[in-house]
């Protein structure tokens, strides 16, 4: 018996000086960005000033609405074809270590490899880049994502029902919007969520198809040139921004997925 508790007992305290470890310096980055004075050293008040000033920043807001379009566009084109291509591939249901491999590539390799891959895919092909080449690496880059999340959905799906959809005379069009869509709807916004969020996060792929000049520079790029200059508490209320939005996402995400698998 006492072996068991002082057994539970470290594996407790392991636990939580892991998550210390992970969540302290995320906790002192927040708290800072309410911080007067600005100091990263000693506290002096609470105050909202640092996100007014980020407000009135163009570079930041400019670099914002970068992000949240490249964000959405990639979102709205990998859910779609993501989607599209987890039906396909259980529908199919006769396909290959391969082509499973193939499919959740950009979930395994370096993003630092894949961003060069983009880079020289896009430069063979004369692009000229922009936010536009941005959005393709995003796709790339989250159609994984979305249809590994649908694909766990499907798992479970009932194929029979489209059977006798098909056996009833609808179309496949008419099956897909009154049958299947509804089942796998909220595993579709799940994986719609998780590749938002991971959009928004992303900087190695940008930065490397973002191409020259401001026009193309997203938000995790734009706090990247900021930190080069040293952490102000302006950075801190920009980060504390990014990592709700993206908690928000991602935790909308895993309760979608895990309402899926109580069905």
């Amino acid at each position: 018996m006492n072996h068991s508790l002082t057994r539970a007992f470290s594996m407790r305290t392991i636990l939580v000086l892991v998550y210390a470890f992970l969540y302290i310096p995320i906790a002192v980055l927040v708290a800072l960005s309410f911080n007067e004075g600005g100091l990263p050293t000693a506290w002096s008040g609470f105050s909202l000033k640092w996100y007014v000033s980020l407000a009135g920043n163009s570079a930041i807001l400019s670099a914002a609405l970068n992000t949240l379009i490249v964000a959405l566009v990639s979102t709205a084109i990998a859910t779609l074809l993501g989607t599209l291509l987890a039906i396909g591939v259980e529908m199919r249901r006769q396909y290959g270590k391969g082509l499973e491999a193939l499919i959740f590539a950009p979930m395994i390799i370096p993003d630092i490899v894949l961003a060069i891959a983009l880079l020289s895919f896009f430069s063979m092909l004369n692009l000229t880049m922009g936010l536009h080449t941005i959005i393709l690496a995003h796709v790339v880059f989250n159609l994984a994502f979305v249809c590994s999340v649908v694909r766990a959905r499907l798992k479970s799906f009932d194929w029979s029902i489209v059977e006798a959809s098909t056996d009833l005379g609808a179309s496949a069009i008419a099956t897909f919007r009154r049958i299947t869509l509804p089942v796998i709807a909220p595993a579709v916004i799940a994986g719609a969520l998780l590749a938002f969020t991971l959009s928004v996060d992303e900087f190695i792929i940008a930065f490397f198809t973002a191409g020259a000049g401001r026009a193309s520079t997203t938000l995790p790029m734009q706090i990247y040139a900021m930190i080069r200059f040293g952490i102000t508490p302006e950075i801190n209320a920009l980060a504390t921004i990014v990592m709700a939005v993206s908690v928000t996402a991602l935790t909308l995400s895993q309760r979608l997925n895990r309402g899926m698998i109580g069905q």
